[in-house]
């Protein structure tokens, strides 16, 4: 029987409508048809206090996270179950001449059925059974099926034991603001009204994991997410004298191909593993054209990681940097001793030698000659910026340029950083009692629920594959590991200051049970209708009430 098929599928419809791209106003739109959604619930008609929204602070595009809380009238657990999702979307861009039906899934199918698709792709749009477009798998259809549980559990507020709170937020795909900006309003209803949370849901999107892959997977974590960046300062020459120079871009190659999809850098935690690093950018940082050879060059990479500390990482990295560096001056030195043989010139050994360093130890031998003058200098640069709506990643990298310009040391170096953003890392350990208890106990309600729909098991992973706003609800790294990170990113109390001590106090274990769809952020995202419309809120009700029972804590 259908219970939330079709106001699911109504309101996917609805929310993907809405052109809720990262970075625009489209964001604050879908906050407010979500805000009157809910307020059009009889619940929340009654409680009108109990549906609110918070603008995010100094935001040009005047966007909003949105909460609406239900509570339970039997009893007085404070007990609380989280669900949340993001309303933003990527951009249309990979849609070529198809953009234009982006975000309305009924015209773009007929448009679909004019071209030559993939077999699989097609026999989807055949089907019937899934729904094309932007973002209906990533994330908006989870965002509706998270609206219809809502809906569904107002209605018992009478008996329920403790509470539910929903939350939708804004800036996932990038900055992950909406969420960070949340935790300040779950802190304060922890502390005003004494909420316990026991649980997030999230519904971000889960997909096959490889061909023919029929599972349906709930992760009991998120990977985590760094951005370690290399600045790379050489030296200078004219081309005619190229052998006087060191390129910083003969650096950054070697640098690129020791880190860039180098499986031995994956981070395993209990047989689960990151996908490989992936370079990200890869510049040199001369502004136009001339003969003289680039003073600089600049690359940052992505780095999932499941357990490894931070410290860890740098350490990996510092050797990747100086292997990188030799290997340059090997090549330089033999190629240049073939040069000396070609024109009869005698061959001496060119002067370079590697080195490597963290801004954090740039920054300490900056600081002691400089003092707080040096704190005045990096202040400056990054209001002046941050006023211009500099990328923060170029901020931090102007940032580091600085600094090494005010060491006044010429000699060429690689100085190792890190930039926005920081996915924390999180997962339910199995050497954590409490932990321990809470994953057993979803794993009995998911084969209770799989044996009442007649489907198969649920497969339970540690940690979601991509980048989750449930990052920011627990954090596994400690602080020695978080130390590390801060030293080594430039002015993180001005431009990425994540509330650790916060997000360590809310500590909420996060799982994502999520839509299933297939190829998101591409311009055949799709998602399947009917696990997603019926089967997914259905999960979420049901979880909630087993969770919020006295019965499953005995």
């Amino acid at each position: 029987m259908k219970k939330y098929y079709d106001e699911v599928e109504q309101l996917t419809l609805e929310l993907v409508k809405i052109k809720s791209i990262n970075n625009s106003e489209g964001e604050r739109e879908i906050a407010e048809k979500i805000y009157e959604y809910i307020s059009s619930m009889d619940y929340f008609k009654t409680n009108k206090d109990l549906v609110w929204s918070v603008p995010l602070k100094n935001d040009p595009y005047g966007r909003i996270n949105v909460f609406a809380l239900i509570k339970g009238k039997k009893g007085i657990s404070k007990k609380t179950i989280i669900i949340h999702g993001h309303m933003d979307t990527v951009g249309v861009e990979d849609f070529g001449e198809l953009a234009p039906y982006a975000f309305n899934p009924l015209e773009l199918q007929e448009k679909l059925k004019e071209l030559k698709l993939d077999e699989e792709v097609r026999r989807d749009l055949a089907s019937g059974d899934w729904m094309f477009g932007r973002g209906v798998t990533d994330m908006k259809s989870g965002v509706a099926a998270h609206l219809a549980a809502l809906k569904e559990l107002s209605t018992m507020a009478e008996e329920l034991e403790g509470n539910i709170l929903f939350t939708s937020n804004p800036v996932e795909e990038n900055q992950h603001t909406g969420i960070i900006e949340a935790l300040e309003v779950l802190t304060d209803l922890k502390s005003s009204q004494g909420l316990e949370y026991a649980l997030t849901i999230n519904n971000d999107f889960t997909s096959p994991l490889y061909e023919g892959d029929n599972n349906k997977y709930v992760y009991v974590g998120a990977a985590g997410k760094l951005l370690p960046c290399f600045f790379i300062f050489g030296k200078e020459t004219h081309v005619g004298q190229c052998f006087e120079g060191l390129d910083p871009n003969l650096i950054a190659s070697e640098l690129f191909k020791l880190i860039d999809f180098n499986t031995e850098l994956c981070d395993e935690y209990e047989g689960e593993y990151t996908v490989p690093p992936t370079s990200l950018k890869l510049k040199d940082l001369k502004l136009s054209y001339n003969v003289q050879t680039p003073c600089a060059a600049y690359m940052y990479f992505n780095y999932f990681v499941h357990n490894i500390s931070v410290k860890e990482v740098v350490e990996i990295l510092k050797q990747k940097g100086e292997e990188a560096f030799n290997n340059a001056i090997n090549y330089l030195n033999s190629e240049y001793e073939k040069y000396c043989y070609k024109v009869k010139k005698h061959f001496t050994k060119l002067p370079w030698k590697s080195k490597v360093i963290t801004f954090d130890q740039l920054y300490n031998e900056v600081k002691i000659k400089l003092g707080d003058k040096l704190d005045e200098e990096i202040n400056t640069i990054t209001k002046e910026l941050k006023t211009k709506g500099n990328d923060a990643r170029e901020l931090c990298l102007k940032i580091v340029e600085r600094v090494k310009q005010l060491s006044e040391d010429k000699d060429p170096v690689i100085i190792l950083f890190f930039s926005p953003p920081y996915c924390p890392h999180n997962t339910l350990k199995s050497n954590n009692i409490e932990e321990d208890m809470l994953l057993k106990s979803l794993e009995a309600v998911l084969k209770d629920f799989a044996a009442l729909e007649n489907m198969k098991d649920f497969k339970i992973l540690r940690f979601f594959p991509s980048l989750s706003d449930s990052s920011y609800l627990k954090v596994d790294d400690d602080y020695e590991s978080i130390d590390t990170l801060v030293n080594n990113f430039p002015n993180w109390e001005k431009i990425y200051n994540i509330p650790i001590k916060e997000i360590k106090n809310l500590n909420i274990p996060a799982v994502n049970f999520g839509t299933y769809g297939k190829d998101a952020h591409k311009w055949i995202e799709r998602v399947y209708k009917p696990y997603t419309f019926e089967t997914l809120p259905r999960l979420t009700v049901y979880t909630i009430k087993r969770f919020l029972e006295n019965s499953l804590e005995e």
